[in-house]
């Protein structure tokens, strides 16, 4: 990891972080520089979501994975909500189906899907140089 600090640009960072075979630890990583960076292109409700979804895998206990499932939804997946991600029928479909014995793969369709519109839509195309010392402290090095 520490090889991979020492890159020239924030560019190849970025490449890194949505390279699919290390998506989860290397998302982890890199998390902090996209959200300011969704922040500012108005769209930080993907990485949110992105970001709930992963914590409702890690939750083991079945009445909290139904109460985050519910709040997830209500956050990000309702109509009414001003936080409400961009998912095609199909999967919101699938979305509004798993919600009615919610797990911890509820939203996988939808994460994944948010997951590709962030690598295809939000991905920068001009990332502001940052120097790759700053990444040190985030990744725990």
């Amino acid at each position: 990891m520490r090889t991979f600090l020492r890159a020239a640009t924030l560019q190849q960072q970025y490449e890194h972080v949505f390279a699919r075979d290390n998506k989860t630890r290397a998302f982890s990583v890199g998390q902090k520089y996209f959200a300011e960076f969704l922040k500012g292109e108005y769209s930080d409700e993907n990485i949110l979501f992105w970001q709930a979804c992963e914590e409702l895998k890690r939750e083991k206990n079945a009445e909290k994975i139904e109460e985050k499932a519910r709040i997830i939804y209500e956050d990000f997946i309702s109509i009414l909500s001003p936080k409400e991600v961009s998912l095609d029928s199909r999967v919101r479909e699938i979305v509004n189906t798993n919600m009615s014995r919610p797990s911890s793969a509820t939203f996988d369709e939808a994460q994944n899907q948010i997951y590709t519109l962030m690598q295809r839509d939000s991905y920068p195309s001009r990332i502001p140089e940052r120097p790759w010392e700053e990444l040190g402290p985030l990744a725990g090095l």
